[in-house]
């Protein structure tokens, strides 16, 4: 029994040691939890200056002229005779068509040409037979004539018998129908001639028209520019249904089209003729870079698109070495204006929630206010607040996530991005 008893009191002790221990630590805890501290945000003060605003409008690039290069004939491609990518100059010899075919066209219009001459010349010389036939049947039928008028009287005093003045009239009316024969022999050498001369013009187009056949078998460039890829091959059968064969572009300098809104047209035209001459174009290229040299508004279409409400603005830019190449996209950027008194925050300021914009801002005790804000456009890393802000208000950049309306916080300035 006392051995039971000493181990009952042992174990008692060790609970209360235990009991003890566990009270004091609450206590400990409970006295050493305090107040929630603010959480630390950094925020950017609300800044008011005048900002160029700038419009960016995604451009495609193309050539200033660009050149087709088709058959104009059909044949087998003979010889290509420059380097695919290169310059070409004006008139120079790109592609050759087999020129047997029409060269041998050529010679057969000639020959037709001179049959024709030649019948020509003889139709001449038949016209001037006939005409020296003829004239020698007026001078018989003139003196049979004036056998006639000189027989009459003679007849009519019996000096001759009826059958002279009968004879002589009967020569008088054959020698009138020798004079008729031979006038509508001159009439039909005349219409021989008219003949014949036709068809020597019939044979001359031939040979013209056979020799524009000979020259379209080569093909040259209609301008200086920069010669594409061949879409034929040596050998290959072209014709002027096939398509294009290659395309020259003129590269310098390159233009730039792009659409602007209905809207941003009539702000431009509504400040004068020079509204869109004074635009100083930029090209941002795909990689993110600024092309060097700067653009200038070139003309604007001629009419709006119905179905888009946009207009299409070209612009044009110096290409020093055809760095630029037509299909290349890019962003084309101007100076519209200038902004007075923009308010300005940081982007990671602003949050979207359902199309609404709003900004957490710092009031005077450290708390946080949710600020409703119409947005403006953007500028470089920033955001223009057309309402919503006032100039020095602070507006949380970092830490947005984790503040709430009247939450006390400990602004930091925020740092440079």
């Amino acid at each position: 029994m006392k051995h039971a008893s000493r181990t009952f009191l042992g174990v008692a002790a060790v609970i209360a040691i235990l009991a003890a221990t566990v009270g004091c630590s609450t206590t400990s805890s409970a006295a050493n939890v305090g107040p929630m501290a603010a959480p630390d945000v950094e925020v950017a003060q609300v800044e008011q200056r005048d900002v160029p605003v700038y419009r960016e409008w995604i451009g495609t690039l193309d050539g200033m002229v660009n050149a087709a290069i088709k058959a104009q004939v059909t044949g087998y491609m003979l010889v290509q005779h420059y380097t695919e990518g290169s310059f070409v100059k004006k008139g120079q010899l790109l592609f050759e068509i087999d020129p047997r075919p029409f060269q041998a066209a050529v010679d057969q219009a000639q020959g037709q040409l001179a049959q024709a001459n030649g019948q020509l010349a003889q139709a001449k010389a038949q016209l001037v037979q006939s005409q020296a036939q003829l004239a020698q049947a007026q001078a018989n039928q003139g003196r049979t004539q004036l056998d006639v008028n000189r027989y009459i009287p003679l007849a009519q005093q019996q000096a001759i018998t009826q059958q002279d003045l009968d004879n002589a009239t009967q020569n008088n009316l054959s020698a009138k129908a020798a004079v008729e024969a031979a006038r509508a022999q001159v009439e039909t050498s005349k219409a021989q001639i008219q003949a014949a001369s036709a068809t020597v013009e019939a044979a001359k187009a031939a040979v013209e028209a056979a020799r524009v056949n000979l020259g379209f078998t080569k093909l040259t460039s209609p301008i200086d520019g920069i010669a594409g890829q061949a879409q034929v091959q040596v050998g290959n059968l072209v014709s002027p249904s096939g398509g294009n064969i290659t395309t020259v572009s003129t590269l310098e300098p390159i233009k730039a089209e792009f659409t602007v809104s209905e809207q941003e047209y009539l702000n431009f035209t509504r400040a004068g003729s020079a509204g869109l001459n004074r635009l100083q174009l930029e090209l941002i290229l795909a990689d993110g870079s600024v092309y060097p040299h700067k653009g200038k508004f070139l003309f604007a279409d001629r009419q709006v698109n119905p179905t888009t409400g946009a207009i299409l603005l070209i612009g044009e830019f110096p290409n020093p070495g055809n760095l630029l190449r037509p299909g290349q996209y890019g962003k084309v950027r101007a100076l519209t204006g200038t902004k007075t008194g923009a308010l300005l925050v940081p982007q990671r300021a602003v949050t979207e929630l359902q199309g609404t914009y709003q900004v957490a801002v710092v009031n005077a005790e450290n708390k946080i206010d949710i600020a409703t804000v119409k947005v403006g456009d953007r500028i470089g890393t920033d955001w223009l607040i057309a309402s919503g802000l006032h100039p020095g208000d602070r507006v949380v950049t970092e830490g947005v996530m984790k503040v709430r309306p009247g939450l006390q916080v400990n602004p930091k300035p925020a740092h440079e991005r």
